[in-house]
């Protein structure tokens, strides 16, 4: 189902919402254990339907429970497609899902009277393709012995293919990988530009002397 208007893929509408201290970035890995009964109907939902959550940064506030201050999150998320579901315990379930589209939030969310955030929402475009630029082979060089030795630990946190040509997925395993606030990690996902978002990735890992300056 496409949005004729501007040829992207429709939403779910509403869109479920599941806020998180995390980031998430298209083509990323993610994991989690769900437990909250609104969470619960809400991977019950988007199995039946065959539709992703969106996965979107607290700014304030608590994954779980209640209490606390209200929450708070961010306009610009990402959306997560369920690849597995082990409810092998009562009660609790594990997925492993990966980011896909980003989208922004159209208008304020809505918590229904069970707990869950849904909102309307809007996709926006994928990165363009753009390879890396000459001046930027020593980041990508890093990221390419960062995956081996990582492979090497089974550690591996990354979504095969690696597509070490280009710039918006380097960039985006980067962030991933950087110990950088959250903030500063919302306004990377959220740059349309996949050259800038891996050009300031060159520069932060230049000034903490991770490749040659």
């Amino acid at each position: 189902m496409r949005d004729g208007a501007r040829g992207r893929p429709a939403l779910p509408e509403p869109l479920a919402l599941f806020p998180l201290h995390t980031v998430l970035f298209p083509g990323a890995r993610l994991r989690l254990e769900v437990f909250e009964a609104r969470y619960l109907d809400l991977v019950g939902e988007c199995l039946r339907q065959r539709a992703p959550f969106g996965v979107v940064c607290l700014r304030e506030g608590h994954e779980v429970g209640s209490g606390g201050p209200p929450v708070q999150f961010e306009e610009i998320g990402v959306l997560a497609h369920i690849d597995e579901v082990d409810a092998e315990q009562a009660g609790i379930v594990h997925l492993r899902c990966t980011g896909g589209r980003r989208f922004r939030r159209l208008g304020a969310a809505e918590q229904r009277a069970g707990g869950l955030w849904v909102c309307r929402a809007e996709a926006l475009a994928d990165d363009p393709p753009h390879a890396p630029g000459a001046s930027l082979m020593p980041t990508v060089r890093a990221l390419a012995e960062a995956i081996r030795k990582l492979r090497e630990q089974a550690r591996l946190p990354f979504v095969p293919p690696f597509r070490l040509d280009d710039a918006g997925w380097v960039a985006n395993r980067w962030c991933e990988l950087l110990p950088v606030p959250l903030a500063a990690k919302q306004k990377l996902m959220e740059l349309d530009d996949p050259a800038l978002r891996l050009a300031i990735v060159d520069g932060y890992l230049r000034d903490k002397m991770v490749v040659a300056g």
